[in-house]
């Protein structure tokens, strides 16, 4: 489910930055910045590049009971309760020399399209995943050695970019926990039978 979340989001950014900037290509891909042996993925030169830069259990989000049941008897069959995530995702501009004006006017257009959209739903993205209810997106502030850590982790060098924290993405196990026991009958004392 979170490659689904992720590819929609560079799915509608591309969609918006080609009827922006009258271009025919995708101005943004979802990415890794570097291969496993540490040089660049090609696809990624002079592109916004969106990159999974975390994964958090939501912890604010209060979520009441352990399991689910299936709806074939009340109590009779239980799921483990779906886990709420946070995905922080980066939209970084790679573009490299006489480009970073490029890369500058990039990343506005991507803050721009986020911050008019901040909410991906079945309402307002038709081909958002039957999965996903819905897609909050919030910018996340960076503490200066906040930033310097990430991109010590990903690259060494800090390249033009937000972070954004994808709220409400569940992800559920669909596998049985539990078959508990129906109560056929009571007897005189109060016990089941």
């Amino acid at each position: 489910m979170i490659d689904a979340a992720l590819s929609q989001m560079a799915g509608q950014l591309n969609e918006h930055l080609r009827r922006r900037f009258q271009v025919d290509e995708d101005l943004a891909v979802l990415s890794n910045l570097h291969e496993q042996n540490g040089g660049l993925v090609p696809l990624v030169a002079n592109k916004l590049v969106l990159f999974l830069a975390g994964v958090e259990r939501d912890s604010v989000a209060h979520r009441a009971g352990t399991g689910q049941n299936l709806g074939l008897s009340p109590g009779q069959l239980l799921m483990p309760a779906p886990v709420y995530l946070n995905l922080l995702v980066m939209c970084a501009a790679n573009f490299s020399g006489t480009s970073y004006p490029e890369a500058l006017k990039f990343l506005s257009g991507a803050i721009a399209f986020f911050q008019s959209h901040p909410v991906l739903d079945q309402h307002n993205t038709p081909g958002l995943d039957k999965r996903l209810e819905r897609l909050v997106l919030n910018i996340e502030n960076l503490s200066s050695s906040e930033m310097h850590s990430l991109w010590g982790i990903h690259s060494g060098r800090y390249l033009p970019s937000v972070l954004y924290r994808v709220r409400m993405i569940s992800v559920d196990g669909q596998h049985i926990d539990t078959r508990e026991p129906l109560v056929r009958e009571l007897d005189a004392r109060g016990l089941s039978s």
